[in-house]
């Protein structure tokens, strides 16, 4: 675009350029300062000022009319944390889950069931049904869902067509088909849920309201974390200790490992393979596949770390679940001795727990 000459004042000083950029803004507060808009009210042309500035909004910058970058800086600083703040009072609210329901039993000999990576819907019958049988039968002092009792893929990183979301039909499974017979298998045992991947994600959700989880709202009146989860209806403890205020992906895996509960200094839950890192005997879950690392240390002696297999299916249309194994682990622990006794079920078509048989029925694939 061609400038007026007698706009072409190079005696201008960058001063001079900014009081009469103040100017035109003053004389109008309400017009918005564009770049042609100052081209045809200013008193200089653009190569007076570019030499100065270099762009428009730098101009506009130095002459206060709009935030300085350290401003605006400190601007989206303060906005990035004011929008965190339903999650900081959702970890507030979350820490109270942990130990609400601990049932103290002070023998010297503890017993542990720990069942890992359930997804809801997508929970292999058979695996479920040698579970719970086994509870029934050992009567374990503590159940640990080791994280990932929910799939709910509607927020996962998985694409689900929004038409088929059935959130409220997958939470009724859970509650139906997986804490109810628990809780009756057991109705004396602790029920701990350790925090995994897929709950750290619904919750968020939850906390965000998106529009799945106005759905959720709409259909379970009251919905909150803990009736969300069956908190309060089957006595479950919840071990979230995660920053759901996390910025990053890798601020959030990092949070998510924070995951775990330490029963009686002896045993570590984990559901992520970090939990090996921690020193303990212990299990962990997340990749449905069984593996054992050995280890010692001063405290234990020789010891192992246990990843487990899942209670999720073999079958996944996102994923070759070929690969994964299925099963749950039984911990029993000398709370004296801080020894721990691992027996790992691995379950096919058929599976062994104490000497008893079970084999995969019509139906349940």
């Amino acid at each position: 675009m061609s400038e007026s000459s007698d706009k072409q004042d190079y005696s201008a000083t960058p001063q001079d350029c900014i009081n009469d950029l103040r100017r035109v803004a003053l004389a109008d507060p309400e017009q918005v300062i564009s770049r042609n808009y100052y081209r045809n009210v200013g008193k200089y042309s653009e190569s007076v000022w570019n030499r100065f500035f270099g762009t428009f909004h730098e101009f506009k910058r130095q002459a206060g009319i709009v935030l300085t970058r350290q401003q605006h800086k400190l601007e989206r600083e303060t906005a990035k944390h004011a929008a965190h703040d339903h999650y900081r009072e959702l970890n507030r609210i979350r820490a109270d889950y942990a130990e609400r329901f601990v049932r103290v039993n002070k023998s010297r000999y503890q017993t542990l069931i720990g069942l890992c990576d359930i997804h809801d819907r997508s929970c292999d019958p058979f695996v479920l049904r040698v579970a719970l049988d086994a509870v029934k039968r050992i009567q374990p002092d503590v159940i640990c869902i080791n994280g990932d009792l929910f799939d709910l893929p509607e927020f996962g990183k998985y694409t689900v067509d929004p038409r088929e979301w059935d959130v409220v039909g997958r939470i009724k499974f859970v509650h139906e088909n997986v804490l109810a017979p628990l809780r009756k298998a057991a109705p004396n045992a602790q029920i701990d849920l350790v925090e995994g991947n897929h709950e750290f994600r619904l919750v968020r959700h939850l906390a965000d309201n998106s529009p799945a989880m106005r759905v959720v709202l709409a259909d379970l009146h009251g919905m909150s974390v803990s009736t969300l989860l069956g908190l309060d209806k089957f006595h479950i403890n919840y071990i979230g200790k995660a920053d759901l205020a996390a910025w990053r992906e890798v601020d959030i895996k990092k949070e998510q490992a924070r995951n775990y509960k330490v029963y009686w200094n002896s045993l570590v839950a984990h559901h992520f393979p970090e939990g090996a890192q921690l020193g303990l005997p212990g299990f962990c879950g997340h990749h449905h596949k069984h593996i054992v690392w050995s280890n010692t240390s001063i405290a234990y002696g020789a010891y192992e770390f246990h990843q487990c297999g899942a209670m999720h299916r073999r079958s996944a249309s996102y994923t070759d679940a070929q690969k994964w194994n299925n099963g749950f682990i039984i911990a029993d622990v000398d709370t004296q001795q801080k020894d721990t006794v691992f027996s790992y079920v691995d379950v096919r078509d058929f599976a062994i727990v104490g000497g008893k048989y079970y084999y995969r029925q019509d139906g349940e694939v």
